[in-house]
C-alpha cells in the first residue's frame, strides 16, 4: 500500500491487489488482512468491500510500529531470468533497501523487467513480514553508475581470484556490487579500484555463482554489523 494507514480510514486497493485478494487468496468482505506501506508500520485491517477488481480496506489496529532499517543497496549484473528473480527475492529477504541492475562487459542478459522485479520484491517482503519494499532502479551501464555514484556511500565490490579484504561490517550507507557470471574484465577492475569509494572484498576461497555471491555478500554485510 502507498496510502497513509490510520484507524478509521478507508483505503482503495489497486485492481491487482483486489484481484489477488478475491481470486488468489479467496478472501471476501469482512475478512481480516494485514497492511503496510513502508512508513506507518503494520496494521490489522478488514476488507470492507470486494468485488472483482475493486476493494476497500479498513485499518483498525497497529500491530507493529515502523522500525529503522539498514541503508544497504545491491548493485548486480542481470543474469538469466530465474537467477535474477532469485536475486531480487533473496535481496528483499536480506534487507536490501534498493536493487540497482548494472550492465557490464560480460553481462549476458540484454534487458531487465523492472516491473517483474518489483512484483517479486513485494511478494518477498510480504512472505518474510518485512515492512518495506526495496526500490527497483532502471538498469545502467557500469561506467555511468560509477560516474554518478553518491558521495558518502561505500561500494563493496565482490571480487574473485583477486586480492581483497574480508567483507567489512555494515556501517553507514553501503552498497554491494556483484558482477556477471564471467566476472569483471581487467579493465573494469582497474576502473573500480581507482574509484575513491570502492572497497574490494573477497567472499571466501570458493568461486561462487553470481546469484550465490549476491546472497552471501548481503548476509555477511548484515551479520558483521549485528543485523
Amino acid at each position: 500500500m502507498t496510502a497513509p494507514l490510520r484507524a478509521g480510514a478507508e483505503i482503495a486497493a489497486s485492481p491487482a491487489q483486489a484481484h489477488y485478494l478475491g481470486s488468489v487468496m479467496r478472501r471476501g468482505a469482512g475478512d481480516p488482512v494485514r497492511l503496510f506501506n513502508g512508513v506507518d508500520g503494520e496494521w490489522q485491517a478488514r476488507i470492507a468491500f470486494l468485488k472483482r477488481d475493486r476493494a476497500t480496506l479498513a485499518p483498525g489496529q497497529l500491530l507493529r510500529p515502523q522500525a529503522p532499517e539498514s541503508d544497504l543497496w545491491l548493485v548486480f549484473a542481470p543474469l538469466k531470468r530465474d537467477a535474477t528473480d532469485l536475486v531480487a527475492q533473496k535481496a528483499t529477504e536480506l534487507g536490501a533497501a534498493a536493487l540497482l541492475p548494472v550492465f557490464t562487459e560480460r553481462t549476458n542478459a540484454g534487458r531487465v523487467n523492472t516491473d517483474r522485479l518489483a512484483a517479486i520484491a513485494i511478494e518477498a517482503a510480504e512472505q518474510c513480514e518485512r515492512l518495506t519494499v526495496p526500490r527497483i532502479e532502471a538498469p545502467r551501464q557500469l561506467g555511468e553508475l560509477l560516474a554518478d555514484w553518491p558521495d558518502g556511500r561505500r561500494l563493496v565490490v565482490a571480487v574473485e581470484r583477486e586480492a581483497g579484504d574480508p567483507v567489512p561490517p555494515l556501517t553507514g550507507p553501503t552498497a554491494l556490487l556483484v558482477g556477471p557470471e564471467g566476472g569483471f574484465t581487467p579493465a573494469e577492475l582497474d576502473v573500480l579500484r581507482r574509484h575513491p569509494l570502492v572497497h574490494p572484498a573477497t567472499l571466501g576461497p570458493r568461486i561462487l555463482r553470481a546469484e550465490t555471491a549476491a546472497i552471501v555478500g548481503l548476509a555477511l554485510l548484515q551479520a558483521r554489523s549485528g543485523g
